[in-house]
């Protein structure tokens, strides 16, 4: 039997999690965060990319943009369905492997198209599609590491999987116009675009966006396959885990991680599109990374903070924060191209963007929370055995819940893109995007309020 493989995993008992458990499961957790990152930078890789094309000699109309940086969330949020499942049928170490080491298909293709300003329009959109695979890592990511921890460290050690993962979205949106504004590779990646600015000849290496991580993404795929493990209790089958579609409240938390992520990564998206669209002073590359690094940093807060008084609680909360949030953006857009404030509406995006952070973290608390409650209350009664199966069987459909919600979630990625487009489209201006976000926001509190948050709720957590 490979010596990856734990045949033994009792995260609840506490005399195994102080021997050895904890050991392991931090070091999984640390594997996998780098590699979740990388994913994310990948995933979100047209969003900064896209500001650049024109430098380039890439001209593209603004509907074409859109398209290129929302394409990724909807090809990522698909293949999420898909990988929600993987980890119980393949195994964490394994999966995780394999596709960190997929995402180099997109960023060498990206790197090689990038080098020609001639490339076509259904080649960039292809590549974009691929980019996709980064968002996909996400869901089988967090299923993995939710077997790993006791129910009282799940929300501090998915908070920390996947905050410090989203990070990859303010990396990429930092590092990449560094990478593309010096040679780094030399003449191995090929030769730099030149362009004009103020009558200036300046040059650009837009084929670094994709070069620049291939030796990070080959490193973190050896250190997943030779550093993680496999777990003997967590395989299951497709059939095993889709009984999830069956539990209500495996769809209550998609709409509510709709809220919470999909906004999230719908707006680090589309908000450097966004401003450059109301603010074309501004250069959106210098301050789009601010938004993403506030809700990465904030996710491990909100699972910290959930895991003190409640997932459900923190959750409500956020989404009113999120409400208000959304109404001072819309007092600081310019109207009719007057008035407007940059400052404010950055300083409001970087507010939604926290709360979003928090969000997430709290509604992947509570998802763990309400699985073994529900199956404890099944077995009650049956016996020491019963409630120890009890115990698996949640682990089994929280962590296929976790993969799902995020797959659910993620199509946010494209709808507000879309939306903000769709809106300029057809009335000059982002607000009716915003007011559609504000009536989403308002349901989710509603559904957390009744559901999990208040006093005689259903499901507390």
């Amino acid at each position: 039997m490979s010596s990856y493989l734990l045949t033994r995993w009792e995260p609840e008992n506490p005399a195994f999690w102080q021997s050895s458990g904890e050991r392991v499961a931090h070091r999984n957790l640390w594997i996998s965060i780098p590699a979740l990152m990388l994913a994310f930078i990948i995933w979100s890789l047209w969003s900064v990319t896209v500001v650049n094309l024109d430098k380039a000699g890439f001209h593209f109309s603004k509907d074409q943009l859109f398209w290129l940086t929302a394409l990724p969330a909807l090809s990522g949020a698909t293949l999420r369905l898909f990988y929600s499942f993987i980890v119980p049928i393949f195994g964490g170490r394994r999966w995780t492997a394999l596709s960190t080491a997929s995402l180099l298909i997109p960023a060498l293709g990206m790197g090689f198209a990038l080098r020609d300003p001639n490339t076509g329009y259904p080649t960039l959109l292809l590549l974009s599609v691929l980019c996709g695979l980064g968002g996909g890592n996400f869901s089988s990511s967090m299923a993995n590491i939710s077997f790993f921890f006791p129910k009282e460290k799940k929300g501090v050690a998915t908070g920390l999987n996947a905050g410090l993962g989203n990070l990859g979205v303010s990396v990429v949106q930092f590092v990449t116009p560094l990478a593309i504004s010096t040679g780094v590779f030399g003449a191995l990646a090929g030769e730099p675009h030149t362009f004009l600015t103020n009558g200036d000849t300046q040059s650009i290496w837009l084929q670094n966006a994709g070069f620049i991580w291939v030796p990070f993404i080959a490193a973190a795929a050896l250190a997943a396959w030779f550093g993680m493990n496999d777990i003997h209790d967590a395989k299951a089958s497709f059939a095993d885990q889709a009984i999830i579609f069956r539990r209500k409240h495996n769809w209550l938390m998609c709409w509510l991680y709709v809220g919470t992520f999909g906004s999230f990564i719908g707006f680090s998206a589309g908000l450097p599109l966004l401003t450059k669209s109301q603010f074309p002073g501004v250069n959106p590359t210098a301050y789009a990374f601010l938004g993403p690094l506030a809700g990465a940093l904030a996710r491990p807060i909100g699972g910290w903070i959930s895991d003190k008084v409640g997932g459900a609680r923190v959750t409500f909360w956020t989404f009113l924060g999120m409400i208000l949030a959304v109404f001072g953006v819309l007092a600081f857009l310019p109207h009719q191209g007057q008035g407007g404030s940059f400052d404010g509406f950055l300083a409001l995006f970087i507010v939604l963007f926290a709360l979003t952070g928090i969000g997430n973290g709290s509604t992947f608390r509570m998802i763990p929370i309400i699985f073994l409650t529900d199956r404890q209350r099944a077995a009650r009664g049956q016996g020491e055995a019963a409630l120890k199966q009890a115990a698996l069987d949640a682990g089994k459909e929280s962590a296929a819940v976790l993969g799902f919600s995020g797959a659910i979630g993620a199509y946010g990625g494209f709808f507000i893109p879309k939306s903000f487009g769709t809106s300029l489209s057809l009335t000059g201006a982002p607000d009716a995007a915003l007011y559609c976000f504000i009536a989403f926001y308002l349901s989710c509190l509603v559904i957390t309020w009744w559901c999990y948050s208040r006093k005689r709720a259903d499901m507390p957590c």
